[in-house]
């Protein structure tokens, strides 16, 4: 029990959550679709019975509920985990200091999306019940945490509002960076370049002449244009690029079968075809204010294919539907000059040892600085024009 009046649940799968009690909190905006797919619970049960998280994995669910009488008013998706991986907010250096002092920094908490570096709420909560349930899921993660001894308890990719209001609660908020392409309402890609100076213009004009002149055509493609032959390409791309960055990939074969069966209308998969067999391909997840991109991979090297697949295309797409962003991804200096600017990633904290909490504090201090001075001066270096050319 968090506190008089709410009950804390802890589930070892989606499965036994109704897909519908979940969505209450995790789309609470309740239109057509979310404003973020990735805490659907389609997209969670799409890992979980594609074991791509689950036994073996290092993923162990451990979903957190909070439950008002009858009524389930918030939840969380939590795992337990015995590595760091798949996360992109790394704390391999606190699990090494924690591990060369005799302590043992595994198995942790996290309430994440696994494999999934993108800003949304990590506390869903029904609408009315943000104070309470907010917290309840924070009492409840950071008891199951102590109850089980285990040395901290993360909450990564959280909104700004979450790590304030964590902070508030007791836990360390910690910063980050990435890069975004915001849309100032353009009306085509031939506006948003007109707002960038000349010489980086030009050069985007040349990447793309260059991109799509490999020997092929580009398709985008999303609901039912999408077809199992598409995912056998893109699998192919994906295992090639989860080995060179990886090692092992993270998601399944099944991951995409099941995506194609329950989220086809959710995703955008741009392909580069040569004699109509795929070469290259992109996938990304549509939100309702943004477009999210996950994955990239290619059987065949063409210059700036990449950048066209994966940055101008996502940023025509968002033009022509109206999003306000496209999200394109952990880390990528090289976004910059292609209009995607960085800004501020959060996420939250919970440290067993006080000795070693201080030390945490400590560096995410030191950390914070230096990521406000690195946004301050990369964004003085953005593309976008300051006067006239």
């Amino acid at each position: 029990m968090s506190d008089a009046t709410i009950e804390i649940r802890i589930h070892e799968s989606l499965a036994g959550i109704p897909a519908a009690e979940w969505d209450a909190c995790a789309c609470p905006e309740g239109s057509a679709r979310p404003r973020d797919p990735f805490t659907t619970h389609r997209f969670l049960s799409a890992l979980e019975a594609s074991g791509s998280v689950g036994p073996g994995t290092g993923w162990a669910p451990r979903h957190v509920t909070a439950h008002a009488g009858d009524e389930m008013i918030a939840c969380a998706p939590l795992y337990a985990k015995s590595h760091s991986q798949g996360e992109y907010v790394f704390d391999h250096s606190w699990a090494h200091a924690w591990e060369r002092a005799g302590g043992r920094y595994y198995p942790k908490l996290q309430i994440a999306v696994p494999f999934t570096p993108a800003t949304g709420r990590r506390f869903l909560v029904k609408p009315g019940h943000e104070a309470r349930g907010m917290a309840a899921l924070v009492q409840g993660a950071v008891k199951l945490a102590a109850d089980n001894g285990v040395s901290s308890l993360h909450a990564t990719f959280c909104t700004e509002a979450e790590a304030r209001a964590g902070e508030a609660m007791g836990l360390i908020r910690r910063l980050g960076t990435q890069y975004h392409w915001e849309n100032a309402g353009y009306a085509d890609f031939e506006a948003f370049l007109a707002s960038l100076s000349s010489r980086k213009r030009k050069a985007i004009r040349r990447e793309r002449r260059d991109a799509q002149s490999f020997g092929g055509e580009i398709v985008n493609l999303t609901g039912d244009d999408l077809r199992p032959e598409h995912w056998d390409a893109f699998w192919r791309f994906y295992q090639d690029t989860g080995a060179r960055k990886w090692g092992t990939p993270y998601l399944t074969r099944a991951f995409f079968d099941i995506v194609q069966e329950t989220m086809r209308d959710d995703v955008l998969l741009s392909l580069a075809l040569r004699e109509s067999r795929p070469v290259a391909g992109a996938l990304n997840f549509i939100g309702s204010e943004a477009l999210f991109g996950r994955y990239w991979g290619q059987s065949e090297h063409h210059p700036f294919l990449h950048f066209e697949l994966c940055y101008y295309q996502a940023i025509d797409f968002a033009i022509a539907r109206g999003l306000a962003k496209v999200e394109a991804g952990a880390q990528g200096d090289h976004k910059l000059a292609r209009g995607y600017l960085p800004v501020s990633t959060h996420s939250l904290h919970w440290v067993a040892d006080p000795g070693f909490r201080e030390a945490v504090e400590e560096f995410v201090a030191r950390e914070a600085e230096a990521v406000d001075e690195d946004i301050e001066i990369l964004t003085s270096m953005g593309p976008f024009r300051r006067g006239p050319d």
